[in-house]
């Protein structure tokens, strides 16, 4: 079966003609959707990440739906890789008018049990990498020529007990964000986060063991009764990426579907009131997922 042929964005058609928007992670997940929307709405997309091959697939896909995408296949740890790529970017098409710091990843685990190696891996991924995209992309173009930043981060407000480097990480995303927005606006430039909760997403497919068999009940642990879909998270990054967000600076927006909220006091109740806006043609359901769970 065919997929449609267009993004379902919920913005207006062309809000991005004319600008270029860079998603770190665009090979696959959230990534992939944002550089989909993005590309819909009219805006030329960089997607980078460490796999050429995945890039290659979603560049392809953004072609056939109508868009234009550029790859760059590159590790965002690697200080001289990000100035050199930020430089060819700038170099070869001009400003940049959106960063969406979206790279990231992890591995769960106790506390316990974490190496060094292994923190200093989660926080380089999701917290140094991205800091390293901003700091390039402010001094390389948007320090002259404004624009808007998009971080990632996660659901973090309970802590996140399992993934505690991924959740130091992802807090410290967070508190960079607002430092950011602080120091940049001058610049034009404004800077903010999202936090995703459980979102059906290729990404709950690199789990094993004991959280890949939890990830089909997480649902039963959310007000709205459902994981959240790419479309939903996407629709808020390109929301702040644009002119409509003009006077929002510093926050990270939380998008979990009250996850984190309630008590055990409170009677908890099961429904199907709430509805997925999931406008992305091209999703695909995780395999986790699959058989109606």
């Amino acid at each position: 079966m065919n997929a449609p042929s267009r993004y379902a964005s919920v913005l207006r058609p062309g809000l991005f003609a004319g600008q270029l928007h860079w998603v770190t992670g665009g090979g696959s997940g959230i990534g992939r959707c944002v550089a989909h929307e993005l590309a819909s709405l009219g805006a030329t997309v960089v997607i980078s990440g460490r796999t050429a091959e995945k890039l290659d697939r979603v560049a392809a896909e953004i072609a056939e739906d109508g868009g234009r995408a550029i790859t760059l296949a590159f590790d965002i740890r690697d200080e001289e890789a990000v100035k050199a790529n930020v430089a060819e970017v700038v170099k070869q098409h001009g400003a940049i008018h959106g960063l969406v710091n979206n790279a990231g990843g992890q591995f769960p685990a106790p506390l316990m049990a974490i190496s060094k190696r292994g923190f200093d891996a989660v926080v380089a991924n999701n917290l140094t990498g991205g800091f390293l995209m901003m700091r390039e992309v402010f001094l390389q173009s948007m320090q002259a020529r404004g624009g808007a930043i998009v971080n990632m981060t996660a659901d973090f407000r309970n802590g996140m007990p399992g993934m505690g480097h991924s959740g130091a990480a992802r807090a410290g995303m967070s508190n960079l964000t607002m430092t950011a927005a602080f120091e940049w606006a001058h610049a034009g430039v404004r800077v903010n986060a999202v936090a995703p909760g459980w979102i059906a997403s290729s990404g709950m497919d690199t789990y094993g063991g004991m959280t890949r068999s939890i990830i089909p009940r997480l649902k039963k642990h959310v007000p709205l009764r459902r994981m959240g879909v790419e479309a939903e998270v996407s629709a808020a990054i390109c929301f702040l990426l644009s002119p409509g967000a003009a006077f929002i600076t510093g926050v990270t927006l939380a998008i979990d579907g009250g996850a984190p909220l309630g008590s055990p006091l409170f009677p908890d109740l099961d429904h199907d009131r709430s509805q997925a806006f999931d406008g992305f043609h091209r999703a695909v359901v995780p395999e986790v997922l699959k058989g109606g769970a």
